[in-house]
């Protein structure tokens, strides 16, 4: 249980994620945050709660050192959106498989990785990298699909 007066508010959630992120740009180059809203909205657009859409918000933010595991655990937020944000942060050496299970273990964490890797495989943001990054991610993203469970990307909101 937390002593804290009061959740934070999506808007709250979106400011804190936008600064720790500032400054920090994708492969592509594109700012960060492009990528945190997009997948925010992707949650949102497969019906995902507040509590999804706040761990979309933060769901790079430990693993990029953007913000520190200390400040997860204290900041206003449900143990739900903690446990996503903790279940979607990649550990160093971890197997694809281990993150997986982690991933399909920790409720509400699936819609959250299944809205980042859409963004993470648009065609167009894949688009702009050098054909060896490319088809290197590409892989990457149909394999992590695969031990999901997640369908191909047909059918899924455009992102």
């Amino acid at each position: 249980m937390t002593d804290t007066p009061r959740p934070l508010t999506l808007a709250e959630v979106e400011a804190i994620a936008r600064a720790a992120h500032a400054g920090q740009t994708d492969k592509a180059g594109r700012p960060y945050a492009e990528h945190l809203r997009a997948v925010a909205e992707g949650v949102r657009a497969r019906g995902g709660d507040e509590e999804q859409i706040a761990a979309a918000w933060l769901h790079d933010s430990v693993e990029d050192d953007a913000l520190s595991e200390r400040w997860l655990e204290e900041a206003a937020l449900s143990r739900r959106t903690k446990d996503v944000v903790r279940a979607v942060t990649k550990r160093a050496g971890e197997p694809p498989e281990a993150y997986a299970r982690r991933v399909l273990a920790t409720p509400g964490a699936l819609l959250v990785k299944e809205a980042d890797l859409a963004h993470n495989a648009d065609p167009a943001r894949l688009a702009v990298l050098d054909e060896p990054t490319r088809t290197r991610l590409t892989e990457k993203y149909t394999r992590m699909r695969a031990l999901l469970g997640l369908v191909a990307d047909s059918g899924e909101p455009g992102r």
